[in-house]
Parts: structure tokens; C-alpha cells; sequence
């Protein structure tokens, strides 16, 4: 039976509409499916940082995002109680703004933009099963709301359905770069609570974060060791007042502001990378590669994951490459890009107090706004971590901090 589409995708929001998105503008037939329906939320932490951004200039939807009124943000602060490290975000591909939207808005911003270049999609649909006929993926079975059961073909089936994903699950994609989960995350919303662009608070065992979102709203995060994560969901409300006093300047900001929302989190959040391909079947985004949030790498890393899966299968279902190719070599660029920042992600998320080393190095770059520009800049994914906190450049910071000091 010859498939009716080039692509399924499972799942249809940060990673799955884009992939589904760049897959249809190149005239393949794409369908999509997603259990939910859009506009709709999803639990996530959503500052999408500036190469996510150029994302979407690339693909012609910034100017869609700005106009729903989320504010933009050009500056990151990192206050480790001692000194505070404030800087503008260097650019990728031109771009040197972040945005942090609420997902009810980029998800059916994305969704419109994928239905718009001609993929279908199928909402309210539940995946039940992948289906494989001689060790080859060849389409998925699922139900509609209404108890429908419905079986489709594709060429290749694509796993966007996160941490958890049916497709990875079904094909037993091997898992590599382990880490068990580090940290558990939580956040919600408050009114009449202004912030300058991304900050944080830094004060181990906990780490919080605030940053402008729609419709005048403000998203507080909270982060503690996984450890004690049992201990605190019985009193998440209590957990929150006891960080937020570890800090009594931005507690008493809060006081002043209302939160609307319930607060919302998880301890359920691993460390992996998924082999990210294999007959008839390829993962995107959080299904093929997770990180613990607190670098707040997710959607950025899904739209880039995105981009380079669909040039990938574009080679691949032209013809004009071989499949197990032209995904391999996605694969090794993906890993390469991803497991110094990966890593880095790993160690922040211990919540620890710096060793002493990288304490005199964070004192050194608070005497530079050069080298702060370039701290806040490997949180944003625009200066790679590798070269900040290479030897040359670390050295070149103590030296001027040591030439700055008074004698």
C-alpha cells in the first residue's frame, strides 16, 4: 500500500509544527497530530533565546510574534548574592533579542504558520500505536476524540512528542549521554511585578528567574535540587516564599505584585540525548535530545533541531541522499552543537556553590562589561561555551581584572 503522506509528525508544538512547517513550504505532504487543541498551554518555562529568534525571522514569523505584544528582551542579569552580572546579548544571525511567550500564543503561532504552508492537521487526536512491517516504520494508528480508530501511511514517521515520546518508545531509540534528573522546576504568573529583561537570582540550593511575558504578565520561576522534590510539592507555595526570602530585595518586589495563576512544575525531567533516527522514523526537539530547563535551552534548541531535521529529510525523501546519510550527519552536528551547552546545563542545575575557581573567574568578568556581555551571552546560545570559558579567553579575563584591581 503506497503511503498517502511523505510525513507524520506526532506532536504539533514547538518542534513539530516547525518541522511540519519547513517539510510542506518544500511541497512535501505532511500531516500532523496533537491530542490537544490550539490555542492551548503546555508546561514549560518559554524564553526562547536570540537564535531562536532569528528562527523565526528566518521563516518570516517574528514580526507575528511581536505584534501579540510580549515584550522583547535585549539584557540578561545573573545576581549570585556577592556581585550581580548584567549584560546585553551578543546577536546570532543578526538577531540580539529574546522573547518569552506564553505558549498559548507561539504554539498556535506555529500551528497557523504550518497549516498555512499546506501541511494537515488532525487535533484531537490521540497516537495509539506505530506501526512497523519488517523492522520498518510505515505509519501510525490512533482515535479521534469520537473513539475513531484511524490507521495512516507515511514514508517516515516523526516523533515531536517529547520527553516521553510514543515514536521513541515504540522504535527503542538508544538513549546516550545519561544524566538522571538534577533539579525540579517551577513557575507561575504575576501582575503589577516589572522586569527589566531576563534575571536571575542565584542562591544554592535554589535558583530563580523572572522575565516578561504577554498580556502585562511577569513568569517567576523556581528551581531546587530533585532531592528535595517530594519533600516540597506537599507545600510548593510554602518552597516558593522560603526561596524568594532568600532573597529579600525581590521578595519584597513580590509583595507588591499578585500572582494569577496556580503554580505549576515537575520533577520529570532527565538528561538525554536519543539516537535521533532509524527506518522509517526520526525524533525532534525534546523527544530526541533533553536538558534539565534552567539555561531555558528547550524551544531554541527545538527550532534548530527543527531546521536541520527537515534540510535532513528533504536530502533524504528527494533522493537526492541517502536516508541513513543524510540523518546520520544530522545526528553528529546536532550532538556537537548541543553537548557543550548540554553539559554546562548538567552543572548548573546541581544548584551548588561555584568551586573557587569559577568564583574568581565570575569576579573577574563582573569588573568587564565586555566580558559580561559574553557570560549572559552563553546563557542566550549566541556565544558558544567552549570559547568563553576556553583558556585563551579565561585568561585574557583574569588578566584584566588583575590590571583593573587597585594597587
Amino acid at each position: 500500500m503506497s503511503p498517502q503522506y511523505d510525513a507524520i509528525i506526532v506532536g504539533t508544538r514547538c518542534a513539530g509544527a516547525p518541522t511540519a512547517m519547513l517539510l510542506a513550504r518544500r511541497g512535501y505532504r505532511v500531516l500532523l497530530v496533537d491530542r490537544a487543541t490550539f490555542p492551548s498551554d503546555t508546561m514549560s518555562t518559554h524564553i526562547v533565546h536570540p537564535p531562536g529568534i532569528a528562527a523565526l525571522r528566518r521563516w518570516g514569523l517574528l514580526d507575528r510574534l511581536a505584534s501579540t505584544g510580549c515584550p522583547p528582551i535585549t539584557s540578561y542579569s545573573f545576581d549570585f548574592g556577592p556581585i550581580r552580572i548584567a549584560g546585553s546579548l551578543r546577536p546570532d544571525d543578526g538577531v540580539a533579542t529574546a522573547y518569552c511567550p506564553r505558549r498559548t500564543v507561539l504554539d498556535y503561532l506555529l500551528v497557523e504558520a504550518a497549516v498555512a504552508a499546506g501541511a494537515e492537521l488532525r487535533e484531537r487526536f490521540t497516537a495509539d500505536e506505530v506501526l512497523i512491517e519488517d523492522g520498518r516504520v510505515t505509519g501510525l494508528r490512533g482515535h479521534t476524540a469520537g473513539g475513531m480508530t484511524i490507521t495512516e501511511r507515511a514514508r517516515v514517521v516523526v516523533g515531536a512528542d517529547g520527553r516521553h515520546s510514543l515514536v521513541a518508545k515504540a522504535v527503542q531509540a538508544p538513549q546516550y549521554h545519561e544524566r538522571p534528573t538534577i533539579s525540579a522546576g517551577y513557575y507561575a504568573y504575576w501582575s503589577g511585578l516589572p522586569a527589566e529583561g531576563w534575571q536571575g537570582y542565584i542562591r544554592p540550593p535554589r535558583a530563580i528567574g523572572v522575565a516578561p511575558t504577554n498580556d502585562g504578565l511577569t513568569m517567576v520561576t523556581v528551581n531546587w535540587p530533585r532531592t528535595e522534590f517530594d519533600a516540597n510539592r506537599r507545600d510548593v507555595e510554602g518552597a516558593f516564599a522560603r526561596a524568594f526570602g532568600l532573597v529579600p530585595e525581590f521578595a519584597e518586589r513580590l509583595r507588591a505584585a499578585t500572582r494569577e495563576t496556580r503554580i505549576v512544575g515537575t520533577g520529570d525531567l532527565p538528561n538525554y540525548f536519543r539516537k535521533p533516527y532509524g527506518p522509517g522514523w526520526a525524533l525532534v526537539g525534546d523527544a530526541g535530545y533533553h536538558k534539565d530547563p534552567i539555561t531555558a535551552q528547550g524551544i531554541s534548541d527545538a527550532f534548530r533541531d527543527a531546521e536541520a531535521l527537515a534540510a535532513g529529510l528533504d536530502d533524504a525523501l528527494s533522493g537526492r541522499r541517502g536516508f541513513d546519510d543524510a540523518m546520520a550527519e544530522h545526528q553528529q552536528a546536532r550532538d556537537e552543537r548541543a553537548l557543550p551547552m548540554y553539559e554546562f546545563t548538567c552543572d548548573l542545575a546541581r544548584l551548588e556553590p561555584p568551586p573557587p575557581e569559577l568564583q574568581r573567574l565570575l569576579g573577574a568578568v563582573h569588573t568587564s562589561q565586555a566580558a559580561m556581555d559574553g557570560f549572559v551571552s552563553v546563557i542566550a546560545g549566541t556565544v558558544p561555551v567552549p570559547e568563553f570559558f576556553g583558556p585563551e579567553n579565561t585568561e585574557r579575563i583574569m588578566a584584566g581584572a588583575a590590571t583593573d584591581a587597585p594597587s
